[in-house]
């Protein structure tokens, strides 16, 4: 027997069932849709928060290290300046002490005696080194006289030492300011022998520097030789 046609009310019974059905179905797949939506914010909002922390961390980071950069920086110049500061007062320590030198070397020449055997040994040396039959010396106009009579007596010595005989002339060319000594000068003029007193004084200056900083500040610790 066919089926018999549904009425009007069966109609609209089916048709709400049907409604009913597709909005539960509706409801349904929002709910996934805004639990799927809210666990996808949630992992962009911890993403987008890590990310910020993270350039937080970075910006923080970087600021201490430049503090820290800054603070190295403002030490070592603090360092250095202490450093320069207590080099400079030795310097001045040495400078004082090499002044208290030359002031010395200033009344040596005053003693006849000891400065005549000074200038005998002096241009002794020179002749040897020389080794000419006529040396020029230089001397300060005032030690013309004494410096003759040590220079005989140097030609002397070196005929002595040498075998050698040689002949000298005295030029009065150094300046008053000269503390005193003698300046040798070959025939030739090309070889000058620098026997004065300043230079003396220079030369032992650059000599007995290393040891007189010792003496007076200690060993470097930051040299592992000295000389």
């Amino acid at each position: 027997m066919p089926p018999r046609p549904m009425n009007d009310d069966e109609v609209l019974s089916e048709m709400n069932k049907m409604v009913a059905f597709i909005k539960q179905e509706a409801l349904e797949k929002a709910r996934e849709i805004k639990v799927k939506a809210d666990e996808e914010f949630a992992i962009e909002k911890a993403k987008l928060v890590k990310q910020e922390q993270q350039a937080i961390d970075a910006q923080f980071e970087k600021k201490r290290k430049g503090a820290e950069v800054a603070q190295k920086i403002a030490q070592s110049n603090l360092t250095n300046k202490s450093r320069l500061k207590l080099l400079q007062r030795r310097e001045e320590q040495l400078q004082e002490l090499f002044s208290i030198a030359r002031t010395s070397i200033l009344t040596f020449a005053e003693d006849e005696g000891r400065y005549s055997q000074f200038l005998e040994g002096a241009v002794v040396q020179g002749f040897l080194q020389l080794m000419e039959t006529r040396v020029t010396l230089h001397v300060r106009g005032q030690d013309a006289d004494i410096m003759r009579k040590a220079g005989e007596a140097a030609a002397h010595s070196y005929a002595q030492i040498s075998g050698r005989e040689v002949s000298f002339e005295l030029e009065t060319t150094l300046s008053e300011d000269c503390a005193g000594g003698v300046k040798l000068v070959s025939s030739s003029r090309r070889i000058t022998i620098d026997n004065t007193l300043d230079e003396r004084l220079k030369l032992l200056e650059d000599k007995m520097l290393p040891e007189i900083r010792r003496d007076l500040f200690g060993p470097n610790e930051n040299r592992k030789f000295y000389t």
